[in-house]
């Protein structure tokens, strides 16, 4: 297979993960909607800069060490489960009165940017990828390993930045909408924090099967 095929193939499968429903995903829609467009788009800044990370700690050998030390990953993953739910609860907490919406320095971008990085950065599907799938498409060759990682998170970022970066444009206009409409912004924001605890019960429930 050629480079280009390589990175194309690439791209099609960064873009069906990024795509589907997920932590990252529901993060970015209830910052946008909860906190506007500007939310949003931090929020979608920290889960790019969290794959950053994960790319520097997977060629730190750090993905290997969760591998290889068991216990260790099962613990991220309750720490990822425990701080999904938070963020769920709080979510379900928040007001449907958007004047208000929430606290602000808990709506301020940096604090969005630094929840959004610790949401990425505990989500072991992340590890689960830089383990199984990104190794895949590192080709032997005259090309060093580092400059083709740095091209693969390079197309993972902008995969990321533009399917994130719509739904929190969208999610921002949904907002100003629902800020004539409280009933309806309350529903939402429940609804939101209803499919955060979801995901965080799914995690727990894989990490009691892990351990059984």
């Amino acid at each position: 297979m050629s480079a280009s095929a390589n990175l194309w193939l690439y791209f099609v499968v960064v873009f069906g993960i990024i795509a589907l429903p997920g932590l990252d995903m529901a993060f970015v829609m209830g910052s946008a909607v909860l906190g506007g467009r500007r939310a949003g788009l931090a929020a979608v800044a920290g889960i790019v800069c969290g794959g950053v990370c994960h790319l520097a700690m997977g060629a730190l050998g750090v993905a290997a060490v969760l591998r290889l030390w068991p216990a260790l990953f099962q613990a991220m993953l309750a720490a990822g489960a425990v701080y999904t739910a938070w963020i769920g609860w709080s979510f379900m907490r928040s007001s449907g009165q958007f004047a208000q919406r929430l606290p602000s320095r808990a709506c301020s971008s940096g604090a969005t940017f630094r929840r959004a990085l610790v949401t990425s950065l505990l989500n072991p599907k992340a590890y689960l990828f830089m383990l199984a799938i990104f190794p895949q498409f590192l080709r032997p060759g005259p090309a060093p390993r580092w400059t083709q990682a740095a091209l693969l998170r390079a197309i993972t970022a902008l995969t990321q930045a533009g399917i994130y970066g719509a739904l929190a444009w969208l999610g921002g206009g949904a907002g100003r909408w629902l800020e004539q409409r409280p009933g309806a912004a309350t529903l939402l924001a429940r609804v939101m924090g209803v499919l955060l605890i979801l995901v965080a019960v799914l995690s727990a429930v894989h990490l009691v099967r892990g351990l059984s």
